[in-house]
């Protein structure tokens, strides 16, 4: 549908921030995490202020990041599939321990930025190695435009569980701790006069309460701030709040769908409820009576139910035409089932 071509990309943007550097209690002792990572909110393509000299000097990192590692990420990729293979029962076990011991070789950085490339490659092994490392990496990898890369490439992954790596590393590379110590942290900063800092942590909140940690008090925060005066705050809330996914998410994102003045934060909200965030089909499936009653209300604009059309055909798989009373009659004969 020509509407979404531009304004419905299946990349997920994350917030563009400069680097954070005052963490206030962070520090190598604190709970939370060592400052060395600097906090930097992740690289995007996102317009926001100043973004112009540090989006263009992150272009040039990356580039020198990806060309320098080309090789010794070939070289890792090999080893590991050997361990991939195991898995299949296709090599030996002293072969996998000679593999997994290279692995435990390298540096904590190159750990998570080998294996996420290679989750992100729908390795289950990667994704099972990503899972009982990330403890131990926290301190000790550190965001760069690598790690921001293959975060950004997990979140937009079809794989569930692809996502869940992007996020577990993403946190790991903020130096935050999945604790209460850590989402204290982040509720400060999102009450921050600081705006990067602001909407950086409205979207890690969104992480953090996708890990289980105050799952609930994070969702009461972010649905707050979808009351916030700027848009962009509210923008971010919505981010935040598809990625922590789960039935009590939905509803406030309806609402901001519904109510908030925005355009974009509107279609944020729908195709967060659509095909973005960390929501699973079923609940994804507990908006479509709402999704449907926006599709001729009155109070909306073309563009909101245009949408609502949108966001039913993805998450249905009925490709019906965009028409109230279609939608209707298909949603009524599955009560029947």
């Amino acid at each position: 549908m020509d509407v979404f071509k531009s304004s419905w990309p299946n990349q997920k943007a994350q917030p563009n921030t400069a680097p954070i550097t005052n963490y206030g209690t962070l520090g190598p002792t604190s709970d939370i995490g060592p400052s060395a990572s600097g906090g930097a909110g992740p690289v995007s393509t996102v317009e926001a202020p100043r973004v112009g000299p540090y989006f263009a000097v992150a272009i040039g990192v990356l580039l020198a990041v990806l060309v320098g590692s080309i090789g010794s990420t070939h070289a890792v990729w090999a080893r590991f599939t050997n361990f991939v293979s195991l898995q299949s029962g296709e090599t030996s076990p002293a072969q996998s321990a000679k593999d997994l011991n290279h692995l435990d070789r390298l540096k904590p950085q190159k750990q998570a930025e080998t294996l996420l490339e290679l989750a992100v490659g729908h390795s289950d092994a990667a994704i099972d190695q990503i899972s009982s490392r990330v403890d131990r990496w926290q301190g000790n990898v550190q965001w760069n435009p690598q790690i921001a890369s293959l975060t950004t490439a997990a979140l937009n992954s079809s794989d569930m569980r692809v996502r869940e790596s992007g996020i577990e590393v993403e946190l790991s590379a903020y130096g935050l701790a999945k604790n209460s110590a850590g989402v204290n942290y982040l509720l400060k900063s999102a009450d921050s006069p600081d705006h990067a800092k602001k909407i950086w942590a409205l979207w890690a909140l969104g992480l953090m309460g996708n890990r289980g940690v105050e799952t609930d008090r994070i969702v009461q925060v972010l649905t707050a701030h979808l009351q916030d005066s700027d848009e962009d705050s509210r923008h971010w809330a919505v981010e935040g709040l598809a990625l922590v996914g789960g039935t009590p998410a939905i509803s406030p994102l309806l609402k901001a769908m519904h109510d908030d003045p925005s355009p974009r934060v509107r279609e944020s909200a729908a195709c967060s409820l659509a095909q973005s965030g960390m929501f699973t089909r079923e609940e994804r499936l507990s908006a479509v009576p709402q999704l449907v009653n926006y599709t001729d209300d009155p109070s909306l604009d073309a563009g909101t139910h245009a949408w609502a059309f949108q966001a039913l055909n993805d998450i249905t798989r009925q490709h019906l035409p965009n028409d109230s009373t279609a939608w209707r009659n298909w949603y009524e004969s599955t009560k029947s089932y």
